[in-house]
């Protein structure tokens, strides 16, 4: 399944993390150790990522898809580029991230003139989407959908429940963490 970047999985898209961050690195012109350069991680963890031998957390694919000039809604429509406006939950690009213990799926069409990107995460039991607290160049928006969750908001947690809400502006350093032992779902909508 590595060797393509999307493969329909349940009537959902399947998105192969490595190979598509090595098909843009590719018509980015870039090297592995470049785009290293470019994100702060070594050569050899951009080599595995792109092999699909390591899962980046959600934190750590932001970095590499801002290091490669795009942002993850931008990522998801890379690698699924014919959404519909209407997108029904079969039709949802899915992603993995095994080291977050996370499923996240882009829940609009991320048309190239929105300025939206809605993205629902999933964060399984003790999942998290970093492990320490990173800054965002947009702003956030976030609806705790179900479950319980802690948002680390720069030196402060506050703990989230189904239907509490969140605006994180751009530049403040957080993250997620599931800390119970159900699964937690949120929306996250980010401006470009």
């Amino acid at each position: 399944m590595a060797a393509t970047r999307a493969s329909r999985h349940g009537g959902q898209i399947e998105i192969q993390v490595g190979t598509v961050i090595r098909r843009l690195r590719h018509r980015r012109q870039l090297s592995v150790r470049g785009l290293a350069d470019k994100c702060g991680f070594s050569p050899s963890f951009i080599s595995q990522v792109e092999l699909g031998r390591a899962s980046p957390s959600i934190a750590s694919t932001e970095r590499i898809t801002s290091a490669l000039g795009v942002t993850l809604g931008e990522f998801f429509r890379s690698a699924a580029p014919s959404l519909p406006a209407v997108v029904k939950v079969k039709q949802r690009p899915v992603m993995q991230s095994h080291w977050s213990r996370a499923k996240i799926e882009a829940v609009g069409s991320s048309r190239e003139d929105s300025r939206l990107e809605p993205m629902m995460i999933t964060l399984k039991a003790r999942g998290t989407s970093a492990s320490k607290p990173h800054a965002r160049e947009v702003e956030q928006f976030a609806i705790v959908f179900r479950g319980v969750v802690a948002l680390h908001l720069e030196d402060d947690v506050h703990v989230l429940k189904a239907g509490d809400s969140v605006s994180v502006p751009a530049g403040i350093r957080h993250y997620w963490a599931n800390n119970s032992t159900k699964s937690v779902k949120l929306l996250i909508v980010s401006t470009r």
